[in-house]
């Protein structure tokens, strides 16, 4: 059976609300929950960025059985790979074996705040794969040293590590990163329907991992009212990958975004409280064949609003699928 789960956006809500939320999640009845790991958000409209882990960490004390997951983290620029093997068996420890870390190549948005410059993509590829193997030594326990084409690790150690290993995810949108995914992952991420991506992680040792998927929404009564704010908050993502992992900061992605029209919008994101249409959002994904899909509701403040409503209404018609 399918299953759905909820997001804590980081860029939408600030770090209290988003425990809040996940606590409600839960309680809802979501499946499992993954958390965004920004710097900055994607507009200023959205107007927040805490740190994901520290947000991660009080969630693992505040719920009790809501599987936690980053959707995704970049373990190349702004973190590097021993640091994010800690914070991941740190945070499983904390959960009590609910946590899964989702990897991906990354974005300029966020990794430009070291000063470190931003690779070509196949670079960024060849970073997260070599990020993915230091990650999985130090999950084996023991010490690592590593001298590689990016990084370096000097006999470094997990002192605690969790009895349940953390599952890797890896983010996909192309032929690399799905052969990446493949071969190191325990799980796939992608973020569009498109079934050729799971094929080709399938054809590199996925056959049989779990596939999640995403896919905003924006909940109101008023459908006017969510179309606007799905305009104002996510006009972004009509731009694909390619062009938004590519772009330095929110005032970047605002003039990128400028003749993005509030109809733009409204055909990738469904809007209001009509629960066939969004069940006809989420229906791509299920025939594509993932085996969970994460729903972003958008706006900050318009979490709780909807969490009763998917509990009541959504998450029902949902399983039916």
């Amino acid at each position: 059976m399918v299953q759905f789960g909820y997001t804590m956006m980081t860029e939408q809500t600030g770090p209290r609300a988003l425990v809040d939320d996940v606590v409600a999640a839960e309680r809802a009845g979501f499946d499992f929950s993954v958390t965004s790991d920004h710097y900055f958000p994607w507009l200023d409209a959205q107007g927040h960025a805490p740190y994901a882990w520290s947000v991660l960490g009080a969630a693992a004390q505040a719920t009790s059985t809501i599987p936690l997951m980053t959707y995704v983290t970049c373990p190349t620029v702004r973190y590097h790979p021993a640091v994010v093997a800690q914070k991941a068996a740190t945070l499983q420890l904390l959960s009590e074996g609910r946590f899964r870390l989702g990897l991906g190549s990354g974005e300029n948005l966020n990794e430009h705040v070291v000063g470190a410059g931003w690779p070509a993509a196949h670079v960024r590829l060849d970073m997260l794969e070599e990020a993915v193997e230091i990650i999985g030594a130090l999950f084996d326990g023991g010490y690592v040293s590593h001298s590689g084409t990016h990084f370096d690790v000097d006999n470094a150690k997990l002192w605690d590590l969790p009895d349940t290993r953390v599952p890797v995810g890896v983010a996909v949108s192309g032929g690399r990163s799905c052969e990446i995914a493949g071969k190191l992952a325990d799980l796939v991420i992608a973020t569009e329907p498109k079934q050729e991506l799971l094929t080709a992680f399938d054809r590199h040792g996925g056959s049989g991992k779990p596939r999640v998927g995403q896919l905003p929404v924006c909940y109101d009564e008023d459908r006017r009212a969510a179309v606007e704010r799905a305009h104002d908050q996510f006009r972004w993502s009509v731009g694909g990958w390619k062009v938004n992992s590519e772009l330095p900061g929110p005032s970047a992605f605002d003039q990128a975004t400028a003749y993005v029209r509030q109809e733009d919008v409204e055909k990738s994101v469904p809007c209001g409280d009509d629960v066939g249409e969004f069940v006809d959002a989420v229906r791509p994904y299920v025939e594509a064949g993932f085996t969970e899909i994460a729903l972003v509701q958008i706006g900050g403040a318009h979490q709780q609003p909807f969490i009763r409503w998917a509990e009541q209404k959504l998450l029902p018609a949902l399983r039916e699928l």
